[in-house]
């Protein structure tokens, strides 16, 4: 999962007093009057009449509202009562609709946003017409931030019943003063009579009313509420129908059906603007891969269809299962008109974590199956301003649900046509008698947390068959010292959701209905499979993510557009099997599963190359089913192999016993005609013949470069001459530490001094024996062998030579011993001018004329003195000072080279291991007994793409220097001087 999590304690506590939090109303309420009428001009002389509404924009009988007249505001107020200031406007239930004015209404009301809105409507009795008692009685609804200030919603029951219509107060505080009021309180504020009606004479009721066929009826709730009205409170039935009507045409209504008359109190349509819509093709208007990768707010959405039609991007052709669309209840075979199907069961959470658990609400209901929403880039354009999650819109909230609802649909759609069905334990509501336990279609929960302060990527609850899995995505954004990505709603990123649901996918196929990857290399295997899914899904429909390549992941989530969510595009990686461990402080199952999906992506090009990548056209008829694998491109060939694999995989494993399962599904599918390609490409990744990860739980497994279906070569490392009996190690890829070497010239390892290889070109590390780091590339050819020689110029500031090190923190010596396992730190204070002198072995000067320094972290659970660190106290600026006489004197010391600003330039989100490795400097020719390192800023405090403000959360704070994790520390892990 792709879970970087920030729970802020304020925020969450804050939540917990909102209570129900995602029922949210205009703040600025008229109590139902209909701007510009007489009824709502003026208090006193207003002519009885009906509580107006606007008629409905779309088919169907228009809004109404039959509550007839009003209640006249108490004689003898004046605006003057409200504060200072104040203009009152009225409502027709005797209260003001909306207190405001140019100067605070009141003030010194005390820091509880809540108990000052309260303090403020009991100091005002005779204004709203509440006693403190019944004021203390109101409902909180919500209380959100606006600014320094909060938006306080509360809300009147009568005789234990919620308000159905009206009965809210909205009061804006900041510092204990109430800036503005709007409600549509009732004085009255008796219970309502008994019901003389029950809820099935108010169904039919509202049904008759607004022309609705019962036997057409999708969604139907029923809710006993009060309606407060000029004539009194009363008691009422909430009844919301969906039907499709007479002709096909949708209709929706909420409707109040007064339960002691029968009467239609209140009645609004649902229904919008469908002349166009089709209820038989439903459509669902999505963003392809992503939004503009700019992140722009132009809107570069499709229209996707259940079949063909006007207007029609893209055909989904439905759920493969049923053979309906993603909205059909498959208990019914009718749709539900919302963000519910079979695969499928989307929501909002805003106001929980709980992403196992249904969220609270749906799809705004689309009667007509019509499934746009507005989208405004909301949070990207507000800077990830919470207020704007309770403002109308609700921060794109519906379009959010929809696109979830989508992408988690066509991940079921393509990988159920890849194998992933009833009998491999998928995810459904009804699997119609085709095995496993059904009843598990997908929760999806869209801006999980938003309400409560959960700023996140996203992530995936994996259950056993029969218990549905959970799919969440989030609202995420700049977090100091921790992840410094745009204000996105991760539901765009297709990547995102494929990654994530292929979680619950490797969970059912793998073991059984309850089993899953469960060794430590699994899950690396979990999470690069994940990845190269959501990649695979995207690429045979053509749709291109943000990115450089097709194949980054998370590229518009993180703003990454070179690697994304990851260190580096799955078809530009280094690494191989013998890597594992080398991002940081211990092996990470996200950073060490790029080198499954770097393997995996050489052996689908390898099918790519044999069988070639065909047109669009039958990419997406391979996708859709409608072509069997047999006639399909090579990518397509790839993906029903590795999903057979998964199949054949007990879960207990590791990265060359899933390449074993790929081997084997090859052979049962084509009959073994593949054999070759597949190891040439595992073989080039250190995953060849004798790879071995002892079941899965090795963090040093045994890499293999030899390939045992070809012709391989030999790579020999020699030392000789000057360098005779150095002891070196021969490393594949860009890292040493935490890393397998492939060859060493230690008599006391029982690993020897040739490695066998494919043939191909590789990059190599020689490291060690008093020589530093040394990098270089070298051909295998098939049955040559080429030599690996020691470089000419020794480390001068190797502690295996003899120098040492002191300065300022600890672990001084660890910066020269030749390993970038360890490091040096400075612990207190800024890390700008902390420094480390190097006194250089033997006691003349030498000439150096170069320097090399590495900026990666170490194995921080292995060190007791300083056990903990972050990527962002990594070095990223330096200053290289020399001394020949009278060292022990710093004012001795000259400086020789200053680096760039970003000698280690790292990127956003956050600092990356590409970024920190050692790196050579050149410096003038200079002798010296000594060098000094010393710092001139850390990736936290020099580096300005985590510097500053970054957001307008008022309660978070970006900045990395003041408000990161430990921002006084700064960390390298090797210096190395050479006279070459």
């Amino acid at each position: 999962m792709l879970t970087r999590i920030r729970l802020r304690a304020a925020a969450a506590a804050a939540a917990a007093a909102v209570g129900v939090a995602t029922l949210v109303l205009p703040l600025a309420t008229t109590a139902g009057v209909a701007q510009g009428s007489e009824a709502a001009k003026g208090a006193s002389g207003a002519k009885t009449s009906a509580i107006l509404r606007s008629p409905a924009k779309g088919h169907g009988k228009p809004d109404l509202d039959n509550r007839q007249g009003r209640v006249p505001p108490p004689s003898g107020l004046s605006a003057r009562s409200a504060g200072p200031g104040a203009e009152v406007r009225w409502n027709a239930l005797g209260t003001p609709a909306v207190v405001t004015g140019s100067a605070p209404l009141a003030e010194h009301l005390g820091t509880d946003p809540v108990q000052a809105a309260r303090a403020y409507l009991k100091s005002h009795e005779d204004l709203f017409g509440l006693s403190a008692a019944e004021v203390d009685a109101l409902e909180r609804i919500g209380v959100n931030p606006i600014g320094p200030g909060h938006a306080v919603l509360l809300r009147q029951r009568f005789g234990g019943l919620p308000s159905g219509v009206d009965g809210l107060v909205a009061v804006a505080v900041a510092d204990g003063k109430v800036e503005y009021v709007a409600s549509s309180l009732s004085r009255d504020t008796a219970a309502p009579p008994a019901a003389v009606i029950g809820e099935k004479q108010a169904v039919e009721i509202a049904a008759r009313d607004g022309g609705v066929d019962l036997a057409a009826v999708t969604t139907k709730r029923v809710t006993p509420v009060a309606v407060p009205a000029p004539d009194g409170v009363h008691r009422a039935y909430q009844v919301i129908l969906i039907a499709t009507a007479q002709g096909g045409v949708p209709a929706g209504y909420t409707t109040h059906v007064d339960a002691v008359s029968g009467e239609v109190l209140v009645r609004d349509n649902l229904v919008d603007g469908i002349a166009d819509a089709d209820p038989g093709n439903p459509s669902w208007t999505v963003f392809p891969a992503n939004p503009p990768s700019d992140y722009s707010s132009a809107d570069t959405r499709q229209r996707w269809c259940f079949a063909a039609g006007p207007g029609c991007d893209l055909v989904t052709g439905g759920d493969p299962a049923t053979g309906q669309a993603w909205d059909v209840d498959p208990a019914t075979n009718t749709p539900t008109r919302t963000s519910s199907g079979n695969a499928a069961r989307t929501y909002e959470k805003r106001d929980r974590y709980e992403v196992e658990l249904p969220g609270t609400r749906g799809n705004a209901p689309s009667p007509s199956r019509d499934y746009a929403y507005p989208w405004k880039n909301t949070w990207n354009a507000s800077k990830c301003d919470p207020a704007t999650l309770t403002r109308p819109g609700e921060a794109d909230l519906e379009t959010s649900i929809a696109h979830l609802h989508v992408g988690i649909n066509r991940m079921h759609d393509w990988s159920y046509r890849l194998g992933f069905t009833e009998t491999a334990w998928n995810m459904q509501a009804d699997n119609r008698g085709r095995g496993g336990l059904g009843n598990d279609a997908a929760i999806g929960s869209a801006q999980v947390g938003a309400l409560i302060g959960v700023r996140h990527f996203g992530g995936q609850v994996n259950t056993p068959d029969g218990i549905p899995p959970g799919t969440f995505t989030a609202l995420s954004m700049p977090q100091a010292g921790s992840s410094y990505g745009p204000c996105v709603d991760t539901s765009y990123d297709l990547t995102l959701i494929g990654h994530e649901y292929s979680h619950a996918i490797t969970s059912r196929m793998i073991g059984g209905p309850d089993g899953g990857w469960i060794s430590w290399q699994g899950g690396m295997l979990a999470e690069s499979t994940s990845d190269l899914f959501a990649m695979e899904y995207l690429y045979e429909y053509g749709l291109r993510p943000s990115g450089d390549t097709p194949y980054v992941i998370g590229g518009y989530l993180t703003g990454a557009a070179e690697r994304g969510v990851r260190n580096y595009d799955m078809s530009k990686s280094p690494l191989n099997y013998s890597d594992i461990g080398y991002d940081r402080t211990e092996p990470q199952t996200h950073e060490d599963g790029e080198i499954w999906a770097a393997t995996q992506f050489d052996v689908r090009e390898a099918f790519l190359k044999r069988y070639g990548n065909g047109t669009l056209a039958q990419q997406r008829a391979c996708a859709d089913g409608r072509r069997p694998v047999e006639r399909c491109p090579g990518n397509r060939r790839w993906a029903q192999l590795t999903f057979d694999a998964l199949l054949l995989t007990t879960g207990a494993g590791s990265l060359a016993d899933e390449r074993d399962a790929l081997l084997a599904a090859d052979r049962v599918r084509f009959g073994g005609a593949n054999q070759d390609i597949i190891w040439r490409a595992f073989a080039g990744r250190g995953l060849g013949e004798g790879a071995d990860g002892d079941n899965g739980n090795d963090f040093n497994p045994t890499p293999s470069f030899a390939n045992p279906k070809g012709d391989n070569g030999f790579l020999h490392l020699t030392s000789d001459g000057a360098a005779e009996g150095a002891v070196l190690r021969l490393y594949v890829g860009d890292y040493e530490a935490r890393v397998v070497p492939v060859a060493d010239t230690d008599p006391a390892t029982p690993l020897g001094d040739t490695v066998e290889m494919t043939p191909g070109a590789y990059r190599l590390l020689l490291v060690g024996g008093g020589y530093g780091h040394t990098r270089l590339t070298s051909v295998v050819s098939a049955g040559r062998t080429n030599p690996i020689r020691v470089p000419p110029s020794r480390n001068l500031a190797s502690a295996a030579d003899g120098a040492t090190a002191s300065g300022d923190g600890v672990n001084q010596a660890k910066l020269i011993d030749e390993t970038e396992a360890t490091n040096w730190a400075s612990l207190t204070g800024p890390p700008i001018g902390k420094s480390v002198v190097v006194d250089l072995a033997g006691d003349r000067p030498v000439t150096v004329r170069r320097v090399q320094v590495s900026a990666m972290i170490r194995d921080d659970y292995r060190d007791e003195v300083d056990p903990s660190q972050t990527p962002f106290s990594s070095l990223r600026s330096f200053e290289v000072l020399a001394c020949r006489a009278d060292c022990a004197d710093t004012a001795n010391f000259h400086s020789i080279y200053t680096s760039r600003p970003d000698a280690f330039p790292s990127v956003r989100p956050w600092p990356i291991a590409p970024h920190m490795t050692i790196r050579s400097f050149r410096v003038p020719a200079t002798d010296a007994t000594h060098l000094m390192l010393r710092v001139l800023g850390s990736q936290c405090t020099g580096n300005p793409l985590y510097a500053g403000e970054q957001e307008n959360d008022p309660d978070s704070a970006t900045d990395c220097a003041t408000a990161g994790y430990k921002p006084d520390e700064v960390r390298a892990a090797e210096f190395q001087a050479f006279s070459h």
